[in-house]
C-alpha cells in the first residue's frame, strides 16, 4: 500500500477501510497534512476546520467497525466549493459584499447528500467572486495557484477544488460548473470531472445563472467521479428542476469498454486554433479510443460559436447576483465582473430572448447530432495554464475569458453532460485535457468512455511537483 494515505483515491480509502488496513482518522490526518504543506502555495481552501473533521472521522471510524456505514462515501476526506451553502460555515463566494456573520442554518442539496453519507468535510474552497470566469481569483481571496506551477492560474471557477484534489488535500471535491467551472481546472490541473446532465445533481439556492448551472465531482479518477456522482445526485425538491434519482449506479457498465461505439472527434468545432501541443494530445487521445475499439470520425458538428448568446445569458444573471447588495455593489467587486455586467446592462429583453432562442437551435442541432454520433470528443481548453491573477493570458486577444474556453460554455447551453479527463503534458510540463461529451442523459456513457481512456492510458496517477513527499 503506498505509505502517503493523502494520494489513495476515494475508491481505494474505502476498500481500505474494509479491511481495516486504514481508518478514516488516518486519512482525514494525511488529508490535513497535505493542506498544511501545500496550501500556503496554491490558496486551494478558503477556510480548514481540522476539529470538525477529525470528529466527524472519528465518528466514521467507529461506523466501519460496527459495521453500520451511512454510504458509499463514508469517512472519504471531502471539500466544498464556497458556492454551495455548508451548514454552520460561511459562504462567501468570493466576494466582500457577503457578511460573514451569517447566519449559515442549510446545506445545499450536494452537500447535504455528502453529509448523509458520512463524508468527512475538511472545509471550503476557494472561487472567484460569485463564480463568474474561468480562472480562480477574487478580491476577497486572492489567487489559486496550479499544483504543476503554483505561479501558474489553477483555472476556474471551481480552482480551488481542484487544486486541493490534484493535491491530495482530500481525495475528492464537489464543485459548480456555469460555463466550464469544472472542466476548465480539471484540465489544467490533471484531474477528472464530469458536468452531468442538467438537473442531475440538484441545485439549492437557485443559481441567478439559470438554467446553466450544474454541479460536479471533482477527482482524481472516473471510479471515483462515478461513486461522488452516486452520492450527489439524490432527487432534491428544493431544485424545481432537479431529476429523479437515478435508479442505477453510475458505476455500472464502467468496464464496458467502448467497442462498437459511434465517436465524433472534432480537434477545433470548426472554429477554434488551438495550441500544437495541445491539439496532438487530444489527436492522440481520439486514437486510443479507436484502438479501443470504438469507431471513430473526425467531423465538426456543425454549429457557429454561440458565444455572445452566452454572454448575454451570463451576464445577465451575474447582474442580478450583483444587484442584491444594493446600489453601490457594482463598485465593489472583481473590474472584470463589472465591466462584464455593464455590457450587459446593454441588453434588452428581446436580446435575452434572442439568446435563448440561439441556445434552443444548439440544443436542436446537438440533439440531431448525437443521432448519428454516441459521442462527442474535443480538447477541454485550446491552452494550457497561464500566470494567476489574470483573466485572459497576457497578449490575448481579447480579456474575455470566454475568448479562451470556446469548448466548454457550449455544452452548458446545451446541459449535455461532458467529462474532462487528462490525456497527456506540453513539453512545458503542463497538463492537457480531453473532453468528452454525450446527450442528455448519457451521463453513463460519457463515463463509460472516460473510464475506457483512463485505463488505456496512465495519466492520472502522475504526480504534481507541489504535491507532499
Amino acid at each position: 500500500m503506498m505509505t502517503d494515505l493523502s494520494r489513495l483515491t476515494a475508491t481505494e480509502l474505502i476498500a481500505a477501510y474494509r479491511d481495516r488496513s486504514v481508518s478514516p482518522v488516518e486519512a482525514t490526518r494525511a488529508a490535513l497534512a497535505a493542506i498544511e504543506a501545500a496550501d500556503d502555495e496554491v490558496n486551494a481552501f478558503v477556510m480548514v476546520d481540522a476539529e470538525a473533521a477529525l470528529a466527524a472521522a472519528v465518528e466514521s471510524e467507529a461506523r466501519w467497525r460496527d459495521g453500520r456505514t451511512q454510504g458509499p462515501g463514508d469517512g472519504v476526506p471531502t471539500s466544498i466549493k464556497d458556492i454551495l451553502y455548508t451548514r454552520g460555515w460561511p459562504t462567501l463566494r468570493g466576494t466582500n459584499l457577503i457578511d460573514e456573520q451569517g447566519p449559515w442554518p442549510a446545506d445545499a442539496p450536494a452537500v447535504a447528500r455528502l453529509r448523509e453519507t458520512g463524508a468527512v468535510l475538511l472545509g471550503k474552497t476557494t472561487t472567484p467572486e460569485f463564480g463568474w470566469k474561468g480562472v480562480t481569483d477574487s478580491p476577497r481571496h486572492g489567487a489559486t495557484g496550479n499544483p504543476w506551477n503554483a505561479e501558474l492560474t489553477a483555472g476556474g471557477s471551481s480552482g480551488g477544488s481542484a487544486a486541493a484534489v490534484a493535491l491530495g488535500m482530500g481525495a475528492w471535491s464537489v464543485g459548480t460548473d456555469g460555463g466550464g467551472s469544472v472542466r476548465i481546472p480539471a484540465a489544467f490541473t490533471g484531474t477528472v470531472t464530469i458536468k452531468p446532465t442538467y438537473g442531475l445533481i440538484p441545485m439549492w439556492p437557485a443559481s441567478p445563472f439559470g438554467t446553466l448551472s450544474h454541479g460536479g465531482p471533482m477527482t482524481r479518477t472516473v471510479t471515483d467521479a462515478a461513486l461522488m456522482l452516486d452520492i450527489l445526485t439524490g432527487f432534491d425538491a428544493r431544485d424545481w428542476s432537479a431529476l429523479p434519482t437515478p435508479a442505477t449506479s453510475f458505476r455500472d457498465g464502467l468496464d464496458d469498454g467502448v467497442r462498437g461505439l459511434r465517436v465524433a472527434f472534432s480537434p477545433t468545432l470548426g472554429y477554434v486554433r488551438n495550441d500544437p501541443e495541445v491539439e496532438a494530445a487530444v489527436r492522440t487521445a481520439a486514437a486510443v479510443l479507436a484502438e479501443a475499439g470504438a469507431d471513430v470520425e473526425e467531423i465538426d458538428p456543425g454549429f457557429a460559436d454561440p458565444v455572445e448568446a452566452f454572454h448575454v445569458l451570463w451576464f445577465a444573471g451575474a447582474a442580478k447576483v450583483v444587484e442584491a447588495y444594493g446600489p453601490d455593489a457594482l463598485e465593489r467587486v472583481d473590474p472584470g465582473l463589472r465591466r462584464g455586467i455593464e455590457r450587459a446592462g446593454a441588453a434588452s429583453a428581446a436580446d435575452y430572448l434572442d439568446a435563448t432562442a440561439v441556445r434552443m437551435d444548439l440544443g436542436v442541432r446537438m440533439g440531431r447530432f448525437h443521432q448519428t454520433y454516441d459521442l462527442l470528443l474535443t480538447p477541454t481548453l485550446p491552452i494550457t495554464a497561464f500566470p494567476k491573477g489574470m483573466d485572459a493570458p497576457k497578449g490575448w486577444h481579447s480579456e474575455d475569458w470566454t475568448s479562451w474556453t470556446p469548448y466548454t460554455y457550449p455544452f452548458n447551453m446545451t446541459q449535455q453532460p461532458a467529462a474532462s479527463v487528462p490525456c497527456g503534458f506540453t513539453s512545458a510540463g503542463l497538463p492537457v485535457g480531453l473532453q468528452i461529451i454525450g446527450p442528455r442523459h448519457a451521463d453513463a456513457l460519457v463515463l463509460r468512455a472516460a473510464h475506457a481512456y483512463e485505463t488505456a492510458t496512465d495519466w492520472t496517477s502522475a504526480r504534481p511537483p507541489l504535491a507532499r513527499p
